[in-house]
C-alpha cells in the first residue's frame, strides 16, 4: 500500500485517539499547553517525553495544523514590518524587493514569482537600474510578482552562499503571511540572473515549480540536480558572450539525455531564438505559460540530490549533516510503496524523511542500497519531528512526522 492511508484507516486511528483520550483529539493534545506560552518561554522539547512519544496519524495532522497556526501567528507578529518595508535584512546585508500582485488567486492561495535582475559586477547604480527593469519586464495573468534586488554588486549575485537563507525566508513569509500556494513557487531571471537561475533552480530544487532561464551562463553547475523541476531555458541565437549560446545548446542535451534515461523527470522548454542576440525583445515571456502549468512534486518518488559548493542539509525528504558528506556530493533514492532505495557513494549517513503521503507509516519501512538493508521497521511519527521540520523549511506541506538515520559504507 503507498500513498495516503484509505478513508477508513484513518477513520479507526482517529477513533482509537479519542478512546485513549476520552476526548476530542484537540482537546486532549498535550502540546496545546506548550503552545500557549510565549515562545521564548517554551520548554525544550527534548526534554519533553510527550514530544517523543508515538501519534496516530490523525493526531499527527492536528499536531501540524496547530503548529502552523502558531508559526503564522509568530511570523505576523515579528515579520510584517519587514513585508511592508520591503526589504529583509540578514547579518551586514539588506535585500529589498517588490511586490505586484496580478489577476485573483484562486483558493488555494497566489502563485510566487521570483524574477530576478541582471547586472553583476557592476556600480551599485547599474544594479539598481536593472532592478528597475525587471520590475516592469513581465505581467502575470495571476499570482504575485515579486522582483529582489541582490543584497551585493558582484558578477556571483544570485548565487552566493548569503542568497539562499534571504530567498528561504522571502518564500516562507509569503506562504505565512499572504498565504500563496507553497507548491507554486516560480523563479526565473534574465541575464546574472539567469546565471542565478542556472544554480538556485537545482540546489533549491524543493522549493520550485518550475524555473525558468533566460540569457545566463551556468558557471559550474550542472543539470542533473533538475530532475523534479521542469526548467525553461532561453538564450538568443546570436547571444555569443561567454559561450551563452553554444552552452544552452548542451544543456538541451544533456536533458534530452537525462530524460530519456529517467522519463520520470527532467521536463524541459528551451527556445534558442534565432537572429536575436543578448536581449531577445521580450519573446522569452513565452516560457511563462509553460511555466504556470507545473505545480512542485512536493514528494517525488525520486530525488537526484547533487550538492553545490554552497551546501544544504535539507532536500525534499532527505537530510543530510554536512559533516557526513564529501565535496559535491550526490544521493540518489527512490521511493517504492514501503520501501526506499539509497544509491551513493559520497555520503556516510542520510535521513529519511517520512509523510503519510509518502507511504502507510503504520507499517515497517524499508531502507536499502544495493544489496544491503540498512534499516526495517517502524518509524514512529511525534510532535518532536514535526516541529523540527517546521524549523526547517517554514512550509505546512513537508511537515514530515518520522524520520529515521541510516549509515551507509565509508562510516
Amino acid at each position: 500500500m503507498t500513498g495516503r492511508p484509505v478513508i477508513c484507516r484513518r477513520v479507526v486511528v482517529a477513533l482509537v485517539w479519542l478512546a485513549a483520550t476520552g476526548s476530542r483529539a484537540d482537546e486532549a493534545a498535550p502540546w496545546r499547553a506548550w503552545l500557549a506560552q510565549p515562545a521564548g518561554a517554551r520548554a525544550n522539547l527534548d526534554t519533553l517525553p510527550w514530544a517523543a512519544a508515538p501519534l496516530t496519524d490523525a493526531a499527527a495532522e492536528t499536531a501540524a495544523a496547530d503548529l502552523w497556526r502558531d508559526h503564522v501567528a509568530r511570523l505576523r507578529a515579528e515579520r510584517r514590518a519587514e513585508m511592508e518595508a520591503g526589504v529583509i535584512e540578514l547579518g551586514d546585508q539588506r535585500m529589498p524587493f517588490t511586490v505586484k500582485r496580478f489577476g485573483t488567486a484562486p483558493a488555494a492561495g497566489p502563485s510566487l514569482w521570483i524574477s530576478l535582475h541582471g547586472g553583476g559586477g557592476a556600480p551599485p547604480a547599474v544594479n539598481d537600474q536593472q532592478w528597475k527593469n525587471q520590475q516592469r519586464l513581465y505581467t502575470l495573468p495571476e499570482g504575485l510578482y515579486v522582483v529582489p534586488r541582490a543584497p551585493t554588486d558582484t558578477w556571483d549575485l544570485w548565487h552566493q552562499a548569503t542568497i539562499d537563507p534571504f530567498f528561504d525566508r522571502l518564500v516562507e513569509n509569503m506562504i505565512a503571511l499572504e498565504g500563496v500556494d507553497p507548491d507554486r513557487v516560480y523563479v526565473f531571471g534574465y541575464s546574472a540572473g539567469g546565471d542565478g537561475v542556472y544554480q538556485l533552480a537545482p540546489r533549491l530544487a524543493d522549493r520550485w515549480a518550475a524555473a525558468g532561464m533566460m540569457a545566463g551562463h551556468p558557471n559550474e553547475t550542472s543539470p542533473v540536480g533538475l530532475r523534479n523541476v521542469p526548467f525553461a531555458l532561453q538564450v538568443g541565437g546570436n547571444d555569443a558572450a561567454y559561450g551563452r549560446n553554444r552552452i544552452a545548446g548542451e544543456w538541451e542535451k544533456a536533458l534530452d539525455d537525462l530524460r530519456a534515461k529517467d522519463p520520470g523527470g527532467y521536463e524541459h522548454w528551451v527556445r534558442v531564438r534565432a537572429g536575436k542576440g543578448h536581449w531577445m525583445d521580450r519573446e522569452d515571456a513565452e516560457a511563462l505559460p509553460w511555466m504556470a502549468e507545473h505545480r512542485r512534486r512536493t514528494f517525488p518518488d525520486r530525488v537526484v540530490w547533487q550538492q553545490d559548493d554552497v551546501v544544504r542539509r535539507q532536500q525534499s525528504w532527505l537530510a543530510v549533516d554536512p559533516a557526513d558528506i564529501d565535496s559535491r556530493a550526490m544521493i540518489i533514492a527512490t521511493r517504492q510503496g514501503q520501501s526506499i532505495t539509497l544509491d551513493t557513494t559520497t555520503a556516510r549517513r542520510v535521513t529519511i524523511l517520512l509523510h503519510d503521503h509518502m507511504a502507510n507509516l503504520d507499517e515497517p519501512i524499508t531502507v536499502l542500497a544495493g544489496d544491503r538493508t540498512l534499516f526495517a521497521g517502524r518509524v514512529e511519527r511525534t510532535f518532536r519531528n514535526l516541529a523540527a521540520a517546521l524549523a526547517a523549511r517554514g512550509d505546512p506541506r513537508v511537515l514530515f512526522p518520522a524520520r529515521v538515520t541510516v549509515a551507509l559504507a565509508g562510516e
